[in-house]
Formats: structure tokens, sequence, C-alpha cells
């Protein structure tokens, strides 16, 4: 009878699914900033994740973003412009009688981007590991992400710098329209070390104690605290070559109302833009090995 049946009614073939395999691409890999685009609502949410993450449950919230810079600014102002003749000294060599808190804060808010940004990006990995082994977001994404927060504060410093300006009585000038660029070469400086210290980091977590250190010995390497000028001409172009001389110099510079110092900016910006596509290839290359490592 069961025989009978089975002669009657034709089995149904069960269609095999298709088994999709995914192999790791090997060697350099073409740079897929499509994916980002294609991503940009993740990347903004990321952003805006990392900027509420910030100041959350912190009781003075966003003044953290000001109280930072105006307090570090203070101290060095003590210690380099009163103590150290740093003030008189930077007046005799750029020849303008300028207020050293704004000369020293406009040149500090830019750094403490910089800073907050490759430190930030060096551990965006890291820090979201648990992400990384269980879905796939183009890697790129979380070192992109990670300069929210440091654009934030850096934005909410401005407000403050502007104050600072208008109680000095500091003039306006046109060049203040070269701002947005200065920013645009800040991140440059910023991503250049971000990305391949994001990568490297994933590899060998000696960066976590390298990052610090290389911040703070960069920031006396970098002119902050004073101009450019006071180094003797011929060790210059050692220094226009730090991704961050020429845009500390520059942002300062339309800040005062002084000559913008076009070669150090665009040395400086070159480097970066040279970096940032050496850190894109490298990121490429090694990232396919995240997963495993991290």
């Amino acid at each position: 009878m069961s025989a009978l049946t089975d002669r009657s009614m034709p089995a149904t073939a069960t269609p095999r699914k298709p088994t999709i395999l995914i192999y790791p691409h090997k060697g350099w890999q073409a740079i897929r900033l499509g994916e980002i685009w294609t991503n940009r609502d993740l990347l903004a949410l990321m952003c805006l994740r990392d900027v509420t993450i910030r100041y959350k449950q912190a009781a003075l919230g966003v003044l953290w973003a000001i109280i930072q810079p105006l307090t570090q600014m203070v101290v060095l102002n003590l210690v380099f412009g009163r103590f150290g003749g740093m003030s008189d000294r930077v007046k005799e060599t750029i020849g303008i009688d300028v207020p050293y808190p704004i000369f020293l804060f406009s040149g500090l808010i830019s750094w403490q981007f910089f800073a907050s940004a490759v430190n930030a990006g060096s551990n965006s990995l890291v820090s979201n590991a648990n992400m990384l082994r269980k879905v796939y977001i183009p890697r790129l994404i979380l070192p992109l992400s990670s300069q929210g927060a440091p654009m934030a504060d850096y934005a909410l410093s401005m407000v403050v710098l502007a104050g600072m300006m208008v109680y000095y009585g500091t003039t306006f000038s046109i060049t203040l329209l070269l701002l947005p660029l200065l920013v645009i070469s800040t991140i440059l400086a910023s991503l250049s070390v971000g990305l391949i210290l994001a990568a490297l980091s994933v590899s060998y977590r000696d960066f976590k104690f390298v990052v610090p250190f290389l911040i703070q010995v960069w920031f006396y390497l970098t002119p902050v605290i004073y101009p450019i000028k006071m180094f003797p001409e011929r060790y210059r172009w050692l220094l226009k070559l730090n991704p961050m001389a020429g845009p500390v110099e520059g942002f300062r510079a339309v800040i005062l109302g002084t000559p913008v110092p076009w070669s150090s900016w665009a040395i400086s910006t070159g480097v970066a833009s040279v970096l940032v596509v050496l850190g894109l290839m490298y990121f490429s290359r090694v990232e396919r090995r995240f997963a495993d490592l991290i």
C-alpha cells in the first residue's frame, strides 16, 4: 500500500540552498571609500553616540570641553608667559603686541583637538572589539567616527576663543574666512596619525602606552606655546614637516590678523595628505585580520 502511494504521489525534491563561501582578500586592496558613503547614516549615528557617551553622567557635562583647555591655558600662561618670559619674546619675534593668552589659547585648542582625535582614533578598533567580532561594518567607520566628540569640543572652544577676542579687543580680520580650511587641515593631520595607529594598535597593544607619550613629546615639537620664527631659520623646515605646525600657525594668524604662513601651511597639509593616503592603504591591507586578532 505504501509502495502504491509512493508511486502515485511523486516526491517533491527539496531544492538545495547554495553555499556561499567568503574568503578574505589578500595583499594590497583598493580603498573602498564608496562603502563609507553608502553607510554615511551609520557614521553619523556613531559620531552622535560618541558625543553622547563622552559627557554622560558627568556632573558638569559639556563644560569639561571648556574647563580643560582654559585651565591648561592659565597654567601655561603663568609658567611660560609670565615666569619664562615667553610673552615678551613672542612680541619681539612677530613684531606685534598681541595678548599672550589669545596667542596661546588659539594654538592650544587646535592642538587639543588633534591630541583627542588621535587618542580616540588609536583606540577606536580595540574599544569596539565586540562589534567587530559579531557584525560586519566597514572598519574604516570606527576611526572616522571617533573624530566626532573631539570636533564638538573644538567647536565649543572656538566660542570661548571668540569671547576672549572680544575681552582683549582683538580685531576680527577678513582672514577669518580661512578658518574652515584650517579646520580641514587639522582634521587631515589627526586622521593621518589616527588611521595608522588604529590599525597598529590591533596587532601591537604596546601602542596603548606609546600614544600618550608620543602626544606629550609632539606637543613641544609643535609651535603652540612659541612661534615657529623663534627657531633658527635653517631648522624651520623640519618643524614645517610636522602635520600640525602649519594648521596651528595658520589658525593663530587668522585669529590675530597677522600674515598667513602659506608655505608652512601648504607643507604641513601636503605631508598630512600623503600620510592619510598611506594610512588608508595600510588600513585596507590589514583590516581583514582585525576580527581574528582583536
